[in-house]
């Protein structure tokens, strides 16, 4: 079986998703495109495998929804290019892999961190068709007004989720959202206001 290959320029285009990723994660609801994306194998998406090159390692336990999981080309291509440990629970993951939000385990369900070591807990990266403004009131640090932000799919209750996420805080999970060629992150730290 030959292995798709990751970025085409390691150095350049891993810097550029991280920087991605950063602003996304310094201005939540912000969507920040991506370019010089990696064609992994299905259903796996070019800019969650962008995400999953940039901040998966052998150090970070990964965790794969069952779509993913199931795919053995898939499986491959990052224990290759990431070398992550693949875990069967998502309360054992540093990062979480999703390719059908509407399937996803609850937030609680990840690992949450502690009072002591906040930082122990699971980022998803969740794939989705799209971002809109929608959606909730979303406020909080690197916002300097409340803003609308929406993305689809997403489950029906995931910002009654995401509220309970933030009452954990400085516990609770990350969420980075990876859209066709953009990506948005939800951090912890975010107030969603009820609707």
């Amino acid at each position: 079986m030959s292995l798709a290959p990751g970025f085409e320029d390691p150095v350049l285009e891993g810097q550029g998703a991280f920087r991605g990723v950063l602003n996304a994660m310094a201005r939540p609801g912000s969507v920040q495109a991506l370019a010089g994306l990696p064609q992994a194998p299905a259903p796996l998406s070019p800019v969650a495998a962008a995400i999953a090159l940039t901040l998966v390692d052998h150090d970070t336990p990964l965790w794969l929804d069952p779509a993913l999981a199931a795919s053995q080309p898939l499986r491959a291509w990052l224990a290759f290019h990431c070398g992550a440990p693949v875990v069967d629970s998502p309360a054992a993951s540093a990062f979480a892999l999703i390719a059908e939000p509407l399937a996803m385990p609850p937030l609680g369900s990840f690992a949450l961190g502690s009072e002591t070591y906040p930082d122990r807990s699971t980022t998803l990266i969740v794939q989705v068709q799209g971002f809109h403004d929608e959606g909730p009131l979303l406020s909080g640090p690197g916002l300097a007004a409340p803003r609308r932000f929406g993305a689809l799919p997403l489950p029906s209750d995931f910002w009654v989720q995401l509220r309970g996420n933030r009452a954990l805080f400085p516990r609770g999970v990350d969420v980075l959202l990876a859209a066709p060629d953009s990506l948005a992150a939800l951090p912890r730290s975010l107030q969603v206001e009820a609707d």
